[in-house]
């Protein structure tokens, strides 16, 4: 799940860089290549004649991108690196958990996430300046330093007040209520973030008094005052089901959500009409494969799903063909080790144009417009911290396949060395 989850869109080659033979290889496509992606240690690519430095001068309009642990330069550039590692690291484990308990990890792989997509937001920097300059350049993403930056208002609290910041588990710093609520049957989301949108919290909640006390009636003092108002709204919103809350808070404006698990996720119509869901026939795969969709929208342009992530090697020889190898030179290659392949793989084949491989997964009409109408939903969703469902199961969604349409023909070009 893991590799398919970042290899779609891309063709494999299998290729032996620490010979002279792949370097070779490597520079050869590098001729037609805007950018080369690389997340080796620093410094292990310069070992074999392919760091940056070394391939400037040959490809001076090369967009070269490292994303690495600790970056390019300072004292640890040498250290490799774990997302959990940079979450301990730039500051956000210390921020994350409950009050009384450990420093705790996100449940995503955040920083290698999002380093990624800070190193194609510097690719695209790098391509908007070559257009006018000519020249390419070395991007260099670090891990940490994403992370440092993504601490943003949490970080910005510190450098103000100059104060290490308590950690307040599902709570907001500077918003009360933002957090997770108990209700009758669960658990759901409320973010009053605002002194309006408390106010409405409370007609509903029928607890106007509130709005009379000094500890409750301001944000500052909600803020202040969160030992006490916290418990508060506990006890106010145990008394009414999850549901409930979610159909009376959405009527009114008030922020809320449900906390589902990612089966329901996918079932939920406004994800599946936004193309978040979507099926590839992927080749040596009886049925079709689900995929999370992009969350890109165009609006003269689709997302164009080419290729379902490969076996590994599988376009190897295709590659070298359509970059001036021979089949005599391809099978020298093979033999002395420097490139693996199945010459006959599925998915080795280059992508017939007309066909479309992808298909948007939609819920039936009939869903989406119950979705439209406010609060309609949610009497009918669990919660993942609701351990007694009564019975319910998901119901099977109806759907329609939906043509995903294509790109021009030729996108930038770029080559990926990584491990």
């Amino acid at each position: 799940a893991y590799f398919t989850s970042c290899n779609r869109n891309k063709q494999s080659i299998a290729l032996n860089f620490t010979k002279p033979a792949g370097q070779d290889i490597i520079k050869q496509l590098l001729k037609d290549s805007d950018v080369l992606i690389e997340n080796f240690k620093t410094g292990t690519l310069d070992k074999y004649g392919l760091g940056y430095e070394q391939l400037k001068e040959e490809f001076p309009q090369l967009i070269y991108c490292s994303i690495t642990g600790f970056g390019h330069t300072g004292p640890y550039k040498e250290r490799p690196a774990y997302d959990m590692l940079i979450q301990a690291m730039g500051g956000s484990m210390s921020i994350t958990g409950v009050p009384d308990g450990e420093p705790m990890k996100m449940g995503l792989s955040m920083f290698d996430l999002t380093a990624g997509l800070h190193g194609v937001i510097g690719i695209l920097a790098a391509l908007h300046d070559r257009a006018n300059t000519g020249l390419g350049q070395h991007v260099d993403i670090s891990m940490l330093d994403v992370s440092v930056a993504l601490l943003q208002n949490q970080g910005m609290n510190y450098l103000a007040k100059k104060e290490r910041q308590a950690r307040v588990g599902n709570n907001h710093p500077n918003v009360v209520p933002y957090q997770v609520m108990p209700s009758k049957n669960g658990h759901f989301i409320l973010t009053a973030s605002n002194d309006e949108q408390f106010e409405r919290f409370c007609k509903v909640a029928n607890r106007m008094d509130l709005m009379q006390d000094l500890r409750f009636n301001t944000m500052k003092a909600r803020v202040v005052n969160r030992a006490v108002v916290t418990p508060a709204l506990n006890e106010i919103t145990k008394t009414m089901t999850t549901g409930w809350w979610l159909e009376k808070l959405e009527e009114k404006g008030v922020g809320c959500a449900p906390i589902l698990h990612p089966d329901e996720v996918f079932a939920d119509p406004h994800v599946l009409s936004r193309g978040m869901l979507i099926e590839m026939d992927v080749p040596g795969c009886e049925e079709p494969a689900s995929f999370i969709g992009s969350p890109m929208k165009f609006s003269r342009t689709k997302v164009n799903y080419r290729l379902p992530p490969p076996r590994l090697g599988a376009h190897t020889e295709q590659v070298l063909l359509d970059n001036g190898y021979v089949e005599e030179d391809i099978e020298a290659l093979r033999e002395s080790g420097t490139i693996d392949f199945e010459p006959r793989a599925p998915g080795s084949e280059p992508p017939a144009t007309q066909i479309v491989t992808a298909r948007e997964v939609r819920a039936s009409r009939k869903k989406e417009e119950a979705a439209r109408l406010r609060g309609s939903t949610w009497g009918r969703v669990s919660s993942v911290s609701e351990p007694q469902l009564d019975g319910y199961t998901l119901p099977i969604s109806e759907y329609n396949a939906s043509p995903v349409g294509r790109l021009p023909d030729k996108p930038i070009s770029h080559l990926k060395v990584s491990t």
